[in-house]
């Protein structure tokens, strides 16, 4: 296996995939000593498609699998309707085999949240918390059906210096209303492909609710060598024509501001939605480089690349998933690969984390 040991002082933001004897039992709030090395992820898989990806995926023996987010296309606030769309993706035969595997666990998007580009605002939310995290086999005790403030989520694997822990973010429950380019605008923005919105500055508009702020600045008070978290849309890019946290600056600073105060931790960020892979970097904002990993659609793809400031090299269309692989033997290293569904690597960025 690729991945040996974790290497104290190292944690990472992202949202990933995993395999079975790696989590066996571990609920949100859980802990387990069994450990995570490879770790696979994506998002954007329509219930009503073909969906020959898993195959490849189980070809890479993950030790997790994370959705991020738009794991069925629901776009509903028909409950019965959501269900339905959730059972048809259930029966996927190549899903199925997944879960005999490997531990799933997620996050939702817009999509299966209920509405495109959806937030606070959608009335069906608290019902369709419920239909999601049946999806994912959540206990009935676990926090996520009750807390304030959406699906969030922390597990921790392993222990001591191979201690990994995860966090999903919840980016919808809570969130402002998008604010749209003027009515002439528009026209030339979607001849152009470039979305239809602009950011939010307005210091009261929220991406996470304070609930779930509280909350996950307490998660870097517990020691992790590897620290995941994912976010459904991507982090770093700078582009608000279409969703990203560039929508909501404050919160975007806010979030740079949480991690500024844990210095000796080492984050990345993995990201879904965009309907493309690409890999983005940051330097100077932190002691080290940030980076933001996309993995956009199991089964969906897009005919245009919008613009980002911090990629580095191509974006791929086709439709694809991440893996991550950790060796940290005799440096600590990561392997990040966009893999099509054929298995095929069409990046790969190797990374010392030092």
């Amino acid at each position: 296996m690729y991945l040996k040991n974790i290497f104290y002082g190292f944690t990472f933001v992202c949202v990933l995939l995993a395999t079975p004897n790696c989590v066996a039992g571990v609920s949100s709030r859980g802990v387990s000593s069994e450990k995570v090395y490879r770790i696979a992820f994506g998002s954007c898989v329509h219930q009503d498609k073909e969906q020959p990806v898993w195959e490849a995926v189980l070809k890479d023996h993950p030790d997790l699998f994370i959705f991020l987010g738009d794991n069925i296309y629901g776009d509903t606030e028909d409950m019965k309707v959501l269900q339905e769309k959730y059972d048809k993706q259930n029966s996927k035969p190549g899903l199925s085999e997944l879960r005999k595997q490997t531990r799933v666990i997620g996050t939702w998007d817009d999509h299966d949240y209920g509405v495109n580009d959806g937030g606070a605002e959608y009335p069906k939310k608290e019902e369709s918390r419920q239909i999601m995290l049946n999806f994912f086999e959540e206990p009935g005790d676990s926090p996520r059906r009750t807390q304030d403030g959406g699906v969030y989520a922390s597990y921790m694997f392993g222990e001591g210096s191979e201690a990994i822990r995860v966090i999903l973010l919840d980016t919808r429950w809570a969130r402002s209303p998008l604010i749209k380019v003027p009515e002439e605008e528009l026209e030339d923005r979607d001849n152009r492909n470039m979305g239809p919105y602009v950011a939010n500055e307005a210091p009261e508009a929220r991406m996470l609710s304070e609930t779930q702020w509280t909350w996950l600045e307490k998660q870097f008070e517990g020691e992790a060598s590897l620290t995941i978290i994912g976010s459904s849309i991507q982090f770093l890019s700078d582009f608000t024509g279409w969703e990203s946290w560039a929508n909501f600056p404050p919160e975007k600073e806010r979030l740079l501001a949480v991690l500024k105060k844990h210095p000796e931790t080492r984050v990345m960020f993995i990201s879904g939605d965009m309907h493309y892979a690409e890999v983005s970097k940051w330097d100077g904002i932190l002691p080290y480089p940030l980076w933001d990993f996309t993995s956009s659609g199991l089964t969906q793809s897009w005919h245009n690349v919008s613009p980002n400031l911090f990629r580095v090299g191509k974006s791929f269309l086709e439709a694809n998933y991440g893996l991550m692989e950790f060796q940290f033997d005799p440096v600590p290293r990561l392997r990040f690969q966009i893999k099509n569904v054929f298995g095929t690597v069409l990046q790969s960025t190797d990374l010392v984390l030092r």
